[in-house]
């Protein structure tokens, strides 16, 4: 595809909407809130938002900047931009990542779906925690429903997928993105109305920095990285479709303020709930899918909020997911030579076994391992540790040392169009500041390397 032929977002909405869509995730109401709760709320996030300045931001910018310059997909952009050299490599492990995100990922999403079913009937009403718990053990190591809930939720992806950019993506993420946030403000508007809610909201807002050690220094600086979705291929991918006509600073930050606005009022919506009812906020994920349908099954007009969380969550993953489908799907398209169709169809048969493998982690084959873990931890470690990281750090390395600074300017500035005021500040940190920044995440993750005791 030539870059006069490449289809382009039509709008800043439109962008906004899909990169912002991607960012916007599970990890957003399922991994944000309680990281926050197990590393002590306000000085967590205060962290937090310094590393999504410091790091996120500048790796964001970077990726727009492969691929609007590149005009391809994650592993095209690099071939276009780096003829010749093994830089491509990157590229093609975002194309892994996305294969193996989605393995378990798509597992997860498939439970958003039955957690709808059972609001929508009722099944939180007279059940405490323990026996929600049971419930969703029962679920969980099942065989069949986990399967085809995730069947079902990769199924709605690939028809997104299969429609296009525009009819596809973008059509559905200018859509889902301000029902999101809409259901959202809703909940949290709910939530601070209950008694004693402001306990969790001096939880949220008023930071208690004795609580600041090693570990939540790099648990924020790792929330920042993943929660933007970086190092997978996401946003070089969408940015191949950002038109010159966009300021890429002005997007990327707001992309990021987006998504971490999002984050905070997914906060705001479960802490104030969580302390009106004293449920520790430190539990860990099953805060989701536990503790949040108890807190639900007691609070007034529960039923309605209950199922508004869950298409909430549904919303969220699903707008992740097509962007991490669009990643192989492109590369597939352009490096491959598929019609659309076709690579959709393969993307989403690879996707479904690995998805299988995933869910049947939690039942008939639990025994199954490979490295000490299940196939749904391993997909999940992989990605997470190892993968994601690994691909940011050679991103900013990428932008920061090999493409020129004359090009990285004129591709933020859009050949002089934007000024570029900020310009010394983004290099010094994807060259300097980022690529350290990273390393520390990676290495902890490995638990190779500890930053103070």
């Amino acid at each position: 595809m030539s870059k006069e032929q490449r289809i382009n977002f039509s709008s800043k909405l439109a962008v906004i909407a899909a990169a912002a869509g991607s960012a916007v995730g599970l990890g957003n109401f399922w991994r944000f809130p309680y990281e926050l709760g197990q590393n002590g709320g306000a000085a967590f996030l205060i962290i937090y938002l310094i590393f999504v300045f410091l790091i996120g931001m500048p790796i964001m910018m970077s990726e727009f900047v492969i691929g609007r310059m590149g005009q391809k997909n994650t592993v095209g952009s690099f071939k276009q931009l780096a003829p010749k050299r093994e830089w491509w490599l990157i590229g093609l492990m975002g194309v892994v990542t996305s294969f193996l995100i989605m393995g378990f990922y798509s597992v997860v999403a498939g439970w958003t779906m039955e957690y709808i079913y059972q609001a929508i009937t009722n099944q939180f009403v007279n059940k405490d925690t323990a026996t929600l718990t049971q419930v969703f053990v029962d679920f969980n190591t099942g065989t069949w429903r986990p399967i085809l809930w995730m069947i079902a939720f990769v199924a709605i992806s690939a028809v997104i997928i299969i429609l296009g950019v525009k009819d596809g993506i973008e059509k559905s993420t200018k859509v889902m993105m301000p029902l999101l946030v809409v259901i959202i403000i809703a909940l949290g508007i709910r939530s601070i109305t209950l008694p004693g809610a402001l306990d969790g909201l001096k939880f949220l807002f008023h930071p208690d920095f004795s609580k600041i050690t090693s570990s939540v220094i790099l648990s924020a600086m790792g929330q920042a990285f993943f929660s933007l979705s970086l190092g997978m291929g996401c946003m070089i991918t969408y940015g191949s479709y950002i038109s010159k006509k966009n300021h890429l600073s002005h997007t990327v930050v707001e992309v990021s303020l987006m998504d971490t606005t999002i984050a905070v009022l997914a906060s705001i919506a479960i802490f104030p709930a969580v302390f009106s009812l004293g449920i520790n906020p430190g539990y860990g994920p099953e805060l989701v899918f536990i503790t949040l349908p108890n807190v639900f099954a007691q609070m007034p007009g529960g039923y309605i909020w209950s199922i508004l969380f869950f298409i909430l969550l549904f919303v969220a993953a699903l707008t992740s997911a097509i962007s991490l489908m669009e990643v192989i799907v492109a590369y597939l398209v352009e490096e491959k030579k598929f019609k659309r169709f076709s690579a959709t169809m393969l993307t989403t048969l690879v996707i479904i076994l690995f998805g299988v493998m995933s869910a049947l982690s939690f039942s008939s084959w639990s025994d199954v391992k490979l490295f000490g873990m299940n196939f749904f931890d391993l997909f999940d470690n992989i990605t997470s540790k190892v993968f994601m990281p690994l691909g940011g750090l050679l991103i900013s390395v990428f932008t920061g040392w090999f493409l020129s600074k004359e090009s990285v300017k004129k591709e933020i500035s859009s050949h002089g169009k934007f000024p570029t005021n900020y310009y010394n500040a983004f290099i010094f940190l994807v060259r300097y500041v980022t690529p350290i920044g990273i390393l520390l995440v990676l290495l902890n993750q490995l638990g190779l390397f500890k930053l103070f005791n």
